[in-house]
């Protein structure tokens, strides 16, 4: 049998008659370090024993250390007959040899038994007088960026080993806190003569002096610090409870639909402008429309914001099999390309005009007529040259000459539009962002006109007083200044 047995948090008076017996009377002893104050303790009751500290020098992580450890102790199992395999703390608490020596015992039918501890949690609970009923995350500061805090619930965060680590942790910290939070800095827990409990912000973390293997640090539950995404959710749901807003209640899928574009244009002058403050707000902006409409669809029995977030979830790990799975893709248009093949077999689209139709029908006219052209010259239908896209402008514009000074308006308009969808071609042969394209001209053509209008109101004058050619004239002196 493979006897695991906890040392406790490093005070002598923790460990427990049956662990004592069990190190006592082993002849294949092994504890994990030698570095712990219980170690030091028993040093001198014990005829002989090996510690495992070598591997933490030979192996390249942690996770590895920990698995050479557990193998090697299957090895020295098959030989001695019997081993006992002792482990600060709890053997079941934040203990990833132990796990890993569970599972190996099960995989090679070994008949293993746990001799349990106080853990260094239980220490913990008792200096700092923490009930767990309350709440209670207890992480490993090693697999810290693998985990989301919680402001909601207090928070151990244990092995924090070095400054390194202590580093590592205070960046994850604040991430979700502030960094004025006060937080425990706790080492030694429960070790008479040993043990320091402060308090210190989350800022100086790595600043302590003793970070060793005995440090652990407990963040206390605190509604009111950073403002995260249950937050903005809680908020949504007050306004539109019956103590909440009025104009906030009354708002439905359809009267807020028209915000959601508003506040998408929003970020794109945001990012345009280079306004990261601005960029902030809008984001969040879009974020509250996402929100809003989570909350109407949970109102109405039909879906919650988890239903959004699992469906976005999924669909980009179905539509990411060469990150996900096993398939391949090793440059963008492969990734397109296998992305448009996926939305094809979900969409279950069986001819390119169902994927036309499936083309948004409230997408800007500019960029519909792009992705319209862009599906069907994937199968060939294009022109073969830029020029002989600019021809059709030309064709185009001769249409709208023919038909301008007509009375049938239904064909003036038909004619404007083959004109346009014409442009669309060009630019999308030349590989330019339309919407960018024009709004860039329109965007210039404010400046010059400001241009004009300034120089007028100068000379005393209104703009109706002055002629064309007066204004051409300044146009033309505004070209200056591009």
């Amino acid at each position: 049998m493979i006897k695991i047995v906890g040392l406790g948090p490093g005070s002598p008076d923790a460990l427990t008659i049956g662990a004592v017996e069990a190190l006592q009377e082993s002849k294949n002893l092994y504890f994990r370090t030698e570095k712990h104050p219980t170690v030091d303790y028993l040093k001198n009751r014990l005829e002989s024993f090996k510690t495992c500290d070598n591997y933490y020098e030979e192996g390249s992580s942690f996770d590895e250390v920990y698995s050479n450890i557990a193998r090697n102790m299957i090895e020295e199992y098959k030989v001695a007959g019997e081993l006992v395999y002792a482990v600060p703390g709890h053997p079941l608490v934040a203990e990833r040899s132990v796990l890993n020596l569970i599972n190996l015992c099960k995989e090679n039918d070994i008949e293993y038994k746990i001799l349990p501890a106080v853990s260094f949690v239980d220490a913990m609970m008792d200096r700092l007088q923490i009930d767990p009923i309350e709440g209670l995350k207890i992480i490993d500061a090693f697999d810290i960026k693998n985990q989301i805090l919680d402001k909601r619930i207090g928070t151990i965060i244990t092995q924090v080993y070095n400054p390194l680590i202590a580093s590592e942790v205070k960046l994850e910290l604040l991430e979700y806190y502030h960094d004025e939070t006060e937080i425990y800095y706790v080492r030694a827990a429960g070790i008479e003569g040993e043990e320091s409990i402060r308090k210190i912000p989350i800022y100086e973390l790595d600043m302590q002096e003793d970070i060793d293997y005995l440090t652990s640090v407990y963040i206390p539950k605190d509604i009111k610090n950073k403002k995260d995404f249950y937050d903005l959710v809680d908020t949504i749901e007050i306004l539109r409870s019956e103590n909440g807003c009025a104009w906030d209640r009354e708002q439905t899928h359809e009267s807020i639909k028209n915000a959601l574009l508003e506040e998408a244009y929003e970020v794109i002058e945001a990012i345009e402008d280079d306004n990261i403050d601005g960029l902030i707000e809008e984001l969040g902006d879009v974020l509250l429309q996402v929100v809003f409409h989570s909350i109407i669809g949970k109102e109405d029995g039909y879906f919650n914001i988890s239903d959004v977030i699992e469906a976005i979830t999924s669909k980009m790990i179905y539509r990411h099999p060469h990150v996900f799975s096993d398939a391949t893709a090793n440059t963008s248009d492969e990734v397109l390309a296998n992305w448009d093949e996926l939305k094809k077999k979900e969409k279950s689209y069986e001819t390119l005009t169902e994927e036309i139709n499936g083309i948004a029908k409230t997408l800007p006219a500019l960029i519909k007529a792009h992705k319209v052209q862009k599906k069907v010259s994937k199968i060939g239908f294009d022109f073969e040259s830029v020029n002989e896209a600019v021809k059709k402008i030309e064709e185009e514009i001769n249409e709208v000459l023919d038909v301008y000074k007509t009375n049938n308006r239904e064909k003036i308009i038909n004619e404007v539009g083959d004109l346009l969808f014409a442009c669309v071609n060009v630019s999308r042969l030349l590989n330019v962002d339309e919407e960018e394209a024009l709004n860039k001209s329109t965007k210039k053509f404010i400046k010059r006109f400001s241009f004009i209008e300034d120089n007028i109101l100068k000379q005393g004058k209104d703009l109706k007083s002055v002629t064309l050619d007066e204004m051409n004239a300044l146009w033309e002196d505004s070209k200056k200044y591009d």
